[in-house]
């Protein structure tokens, strides 16, 4: 008879799991990432012209991001019970809604072009950002169907293909901004327009790629649709809504705030929305590693409910949460000591690199709050639980952090550092929300059962 694993013992398995799905979520961040230090190497202005047009882009996306998180919810439940039909379905819905939305929110980002001006930037950042945008909100389309796509194979405990395709994408955008921004092998310089464009092709690529390996695979195709161009079902349609539209929103307030946050930095100059640009993509990357844990731990948290065993779900749980705490204590040191050397990586200006470094001492602090938050959101949407933190997101971002940067950045008048501290107190509120909501639900879910050790599975057999 095997004994159950401990938190520990599942925290290892998660942290297996998840290590791929962050390698595939830092691939998609470093996109940015790299367009960030070579549009740097410009100048001031393309780098806060990205980050402008970028912000707008991101919205979108990241609500996008949060309806599909369904798909991984609905697939994993089905994979853990053995349910190739009810996977394929919630496949081919998720495929329709990412295509859906991803048609209106290229539209949307288009009708916002007449009225960039009002969103209070300087004059020559919005001239810079426009050729930019057009290209990046193209791709808007080919991101959403990519996540739906690794969401699928990712619930079905097959993380890695993904990642190697996301991968070589992330490797052609780099090579692709070498020719376009700096006009190299015959092109011409073209500078950000070029970093759009050397965008645009690469999630084009990753696209590819995806569509080929759920088609190829034997592992993937096993549950993929008999029919699909079958007619609409209404419950699984009502299914993915249920889940997806809460954490939707979960993540458009979230991503909203950080939004709000880049506006007000540019509302006060080129120079503070280049740093907060450096800074929040800095933080962005670290951000990836415990929301790959957050995407493993859901999958989990999944697979045990499918399978009877919801007397392990608090040992995933805590077990991930622990473990995204102690990654992000690491990355809260390196901005404390290192700042000021990340941040030369980034620009020559002596100005930006100064309020960047000083900017990434407080994204030091919130890192643990960050990591708290992310790991207790995973686990609840695993147990299907979306109001709720839903709620309690809307009041850490937009009752405390909003109202307490904008005081602190312009009354107290402590700019762009104020803006970052407002956000590390919105943190704080959500990661202690979030993670009192999961114990008081884990807790629950133990006592409706009597743990029988002969129904928990082999060790081996764990995904």
């Amino acid at each position: 008879m095997n004994r159950p694993p401990t938190a520990f013992g599942e925290a290892k398995r998660t942290v297996a799991l998840a290590f791929p799905i962050m390698a595939g979520f830092l691939g998609q961040m470093l996109l940015g990432l790299t367009d960030t230090l070579m549009i740097g190497r410009v100048g001031v202005t393309p780098l806060a012209a990205s980050a402008f047009a970028n912000t707008l882009v991101h919205v979108l996306l990241i609500a996008g991001i949060g309806l599909l998180a369904a798909v991984a919810v609905l697939v994993s439940h089905a994979h853990g019970a053995g349910k190739h039909a009810e996977a394929g379905e919630a496949l081919r819905h998720g495929l329709l809604t990412a295509a859906i939305y991803g048609a209106l929110g290229t539209l949307l980002l288009f009708a916002l072009f007449p009225f960039l001006r009002f969103f209070g930037q300087p004059a020559e950042v919005v001239a810079a950002a426009r050729p930019y945008l057009d290209i990046i909100a193209l791709s808007l389309l080919f991101s959403l169907l990519t996540i739906c796509l690794k969401n699928y194979t990712e619930a079905k405990a097959s993380p890695w293909p993904a990642f190697w395709i996301l991968g070589g994408a992330i490797l052609l955008n780099v090579f692709l901004n070498w020719v376009f921004i700096f006009g190299n092998l015959g092109s011409p310089a073209l500078g950000l327009t070029g970093a759009g464009i050397a965008t645009f092709l690469a999630r084009a690529a990753g696209l590819a790629g995806m569509v080929w390996l759920v088609f190829a695979d034997a592992r993937f195709r096993e549950s993929l649709p008999v029919r699909w161009f079958a007619a609409v079902d209404r419950e699984v349609t009502a299914r993915l809504l249920r889940i997806g539209f809460p954490v939707s929103l979960q993540l458009l307030m979230e991503v909203g705030a950080f939004s709000m946050a880049t506006l007000a930095a540019g509302w006060i100059g080129v120079t503070a929305l280049a740093a907060h640009q450096i800074a929040l993509t800095c933080a962005g990357t670290t951000f990836m590693f415990p929301l790959g844990i957050s995407q493993a731990v859901t999958i989990r948290i999944g697979h045990a409910m499918g399978r009877g065993h919801a007397d392990r779900v608090a040992r995933i749980g805590f077990g991930a949460v622990g473990m995204g705490v102690l990654i992000m204590a690491g990355f809260a040191l390196c901005f404390l000591f290192f700042g000021e050397m990340i941040a030369a990586g980034f620009t020559a200006d002596p100005e930006v690199r100064r309020l960047a470094a000083t900017l990434l001492i407080v994204a030091g602090i919130f890192q643990l709050f960050d990591g708290t938050q992310v790991v207790s959101i995973g686990a609840l949407r695993g147990l299907h639980d979306v109001r709720v933190p839903t709620a309690v997101v809307f009041i850490a971002y937009w009752i405390i952090a909003l109202p307490l940067g904008w005081l602190i950045a312009f009354p107290l008048d402590l700019g762009a550092v104020g803006i970052w501290s407002g956000l590390a107190l919105g943190l704080a509120a959500a990661a202690t929300g979030l993670s009192a909501r999961f114990s008081r639900l884990a807790r629950r879910e133990v006592r409706k059962i009597a743990p029988d050790p002969d129904l928990v599975e082999p060790v081996a057999a764990q995904p």
